[in-house]
C-alpha cells in the first residue's frame, strides 16, 4: 500500500471545517492536530509489537507493547503543529526537525535546518507535513532519512495533490503516503486546488 486516504465521517467533518476561509488560526490549529491524530492512528496500525506480561488487579495475561522505535520529522514550519498529538499516541518517539522552504520563482525546496542524527536509533521514521503540494519537501525529507539508514519511512499529510503524489512514488515507490484528501491539482503558484492555502500561514497567523 503506497497512499491511503482515509475515508471516515469525521475526518471529512473536520477536514471542511480546515479548509475554511473563515476558521481563525487557534481553531485551525486544532483541526490540524485532531486530523494529525488520525492520521498518525492509521500509520501505526502496522507497526511491530512483543508480547509482554500484564498483572491486572484480577489475575495476569498476555499483552503487547511497541518493538519498532519511531522517529517523527516534523518538516518545518507547517509540520511543527502535527507533533503533538503523534506523541500523544506514541510517547515513547523522537522528535527530530528538517527545516525546508520552497523557492517561490522555482517550486523547488531549500533545505535550510536539519536537526537529525547521522545514524537515528529508529526502525520507522513519521515525516509530518500538512501538505504534500509538488513533493519536493517529502522527497527531500525521504532522501536526508534513508541517507541515515532508515528504511521504513510514511509521510502524513493532511491534504496530498495528485502531482506530488505521484512524484513521490516515482522517486520513492517504497513510502507510504497517508492522507485525510486527495485533490487533483496545483495552481500556478504550486499551491494545491482546492486546498487550504497555506497551511504555516494560517496556523501561525502570519
Amino acid at each position: 500500500m503506497s497512499l491511503l486516504e482515509i475515508q471516515h465521517a469525521v475526518v471529512r467533518h473536520h477536514l471542511s471545517a480546515l479548509r475554511t476561509t473563515a476558521t481563525e488560526p487557534a481553531e485551525f490549529r486544532r483541526l490540524i492536530q485532531r486530523l494529525a491524530g488520525c492520521l498518525a492512528y492509521e500509520a501505526t496500525r502496522d507497526l511491530r509489537s512483543a508480547a509482554v506480561e500484564v498483572h491486572t488487579p484480577l489475575t495476569t495475561v498476555t499483552g503487547s507493547q511497541l518493538a519498532d522505535r519511531i522517529g517523527l520529522v516534523p518538516i518545518m514550519r507547517a509540520g511543527l503543529g502535527m507533533v503533538d498529538p503523534v506523541l500523544d499516541l506514541i510517547p515513547d518517539a523522537v522528535v527530530w526537525h528538517l527545516g525546508i522552504y520552497r523557492d517561490e520563482e522555482r517550486a523547488t525546496p531549500v533545505e535550510y535546518y536539519c536537526r537529525i542524527p547521522e545514524a537515528p536509533p529508529v526502525e520507522v521514521a513519521l515525516i509530518l507535513d500538512p501538505m504534500l503540494a509538488t513533493g519536493g519537501s517529502a522527497r527531500a525529507a525521504v532522501t536526508v532519512l534513508k541517507a541515515r539508514g532508515i528504511r521504513q519511512i510514511k509521510i502524513l499529510s493532511v491534504i496530498a495533490a495528485q502531482p506530488g503524489i505521484r512524484a513521490v512514488q516515482a522517486e520513492h515507490p517504497d513510502v507510504a503516503i497517508f492522507t485525510c484528501a486527495v485533490d487533483p491539482d496545483l495552481n500556478n503558484r504550486s499551491f494545491i486546488v482546492p486546498g487550504l492555502g497555506d497551511a504555516g500561514d494560517r496556523q501561525f497567523k502570519t
